[in-house]
């Protein structure tokens, strides 16, 4: 799909502030595809639609996890997790994409997981050190992703479960087993 389609799509989806957000991400995530060897067209098209069903009312985001037989657990922890799977669905069934890689990449790009595939990897950072993005920590996880992918991205998940337990929230387990599967790898 081309550039100019697939943000005419999601621009419906999304707030002018999410939309902007979204052009950050992309830009973000092909400069990523092109430091660390992944497809940039890939990346293009999981960074322009990662965010496809923020905005979809929750009921229709839980009905999903349940028909789809997505991980029941999802539904005890925060509602913003949920969008990504239920994303990654619907960029599937209402705009057509079948590419698994792209499809995963959106699914996973909140929780991370375990075995990420380079372009999870570099959705799920892009998506955190977007220029847009303001916030404690941000601009080392942005100095980082110029000099390694795996520390970047192990300092990006480090903050967000730090984040999540300072504000006394549950962390939702797959986010923790990210975090331990990066380090491990690194340690080997």
């Amino acid at each position: 799909m081309e550039r100019e389609k697939a943000l005419k799509i999601v621009k419906e989806q999304l707030t002018d502030h999410r939309y902007q957000h979204t052009l950050g991400v992309m830009e973000t995530a092909i400069a990523l595809a092109q430091k660390y060897g992944a497809d940039e067209k890939k990346a293009e098209i999981a960074a322009i639609f990662h965010d496809y069903a923020k905005f979809r009312p929750k009921d229709e985001m839980k009905q999903i996890i349940l028909d789809q037989n997505f991980p029941r657990d999802l539904l005890d922890y925060h509602a913003e997790l949920w969008h990504a799977p239920a994303g990654a669905y619907l960029v599937e069934t209402e705009v057509g994409i079948k590419d698994r890689d792209v499809l995963d990449a959106i699914r996973y790009h909140t929780s991370g997981r375990p075995g990420m595939t380079l372009l999870e990897k570099i959705i799920y950072l892009a998506d955190y050190i977007e220029p847009g993005r303001h916030f404690p920590g941000v601009d080392e996880v942005r100095v980082l992703s110029k000099e390694n992918l795996e520390t970047a991205l192990i300092q990006a998940v480090k903050n967000t479960i730090l984040f999540l337990m300072k504000k006394n929230q549950p962390v939702y387990p797959d986010s923790f087993l990210t975090y331990n599967d990066l380090v491990m790898r690194q340690e080997d």
